[in-house]
């Protein structure tokens, strides 16, 4: 009988153990907003921002989104591009260095970009697309922290940057630039990019549900290894 114990003790701490990391794979899961591609080449012209929104509330709506596009390492030439069921505002601000270009010198650049109007239900996401004219070239990445309101008031607050250690808890959508030819960086059409960002996270979603799946079945495999062992313990009547 003791060792019948044993082996159940044993057994349900190999289990317990393992539906933990169902738990925490799962908590990996959750999604924040987030920026598409990941990165551009510094200097990039006249390339295409994917903005991607999901809604973590069960029992709310998404009903707006401000991304706010840094002004000391500006984005010149912000094109917003229309959303069904959404209006989008851009807010523009006076630079504190002007930048200078072919076409002359910029003193003002995209600042703000607000969408209001739509709604991202439970278990969706909303992809918002921004075209550029051209990215800074004297910074490593660009963090374009975001509020996220709820049908319900609450706001979630994407603005954490990146520290080099672990992820923040509320990290904001951050493009990494790249050194090499900026001529030769992604210019993609919307339909390329909010595609190329589908395929990008389709694969990360079908590897973490595959991750979890594999863990639920090892659970359940050593819950049905337990019983085997008890019952082969079991007198013969």
């Amino acid at each position: 009988m003791s060792a019948t114990r044993s082996t159940l003790r044993g057994a349900a701490t190999v289990t317990a153990g393992a539906a933990a990391l169902v738990l925490l794979a799962a908590g990996a899961a959750s999604a924040h907003v987030t920026v598409h591609p990941e990165s551009y080449a510094k200097g990039a012209t006249d390339g295409v921002l994917t903005f991607r929104v999901p809604n973590e509330e069960d029992n709310a709506a998404t009903t707006k989104v401000q991304v706010f596009l840094p002004t000391d390492h500006p984005v010149l030439g912000v094109l917003v591009h229309p959303q069904d069921g959404w209006t989008a505002k851009v807010t523009t601000a006076r630079l504190k260095t002007p930048v200078k270009t072919d076409d002359g010198t910029i003193t003002e650049a995209a600042s703000e970009i607000t969408f209001t109007g739509g709604k991202i239900t439970a278990g969706q996401y909303e992809d918002f697309t921004v075209a550029f004219g051209q990215l800074p070239d004297d910074a490593g990445q660009l963090a374009f922290k975001t509020l996220q309101t709820y049908s319900d008031g609450k706001t979630a607050r994407w603005i954490e940057e990146p520290t080099g250690g672990d992820e923040p808890e509320n990290p904001a959508p951050v493009l990494k630039l790249t050194a090499g030819d900026a001529s030769a960086a992604p210019a993609k059409s919307t339909a390329a990019t909010t595609q190329a960002a589908d395929s990008s996270d389709s694969s990360d979603s079908t590897a973490r549900g595959l991750g979890i799946a594999g863990l639920i079945t090892g659970v359940l495999g050593l819950a049905a290894a337990a019983f085997a062992i008890v019952r082969s313990r079991k007198p013969q009547s």
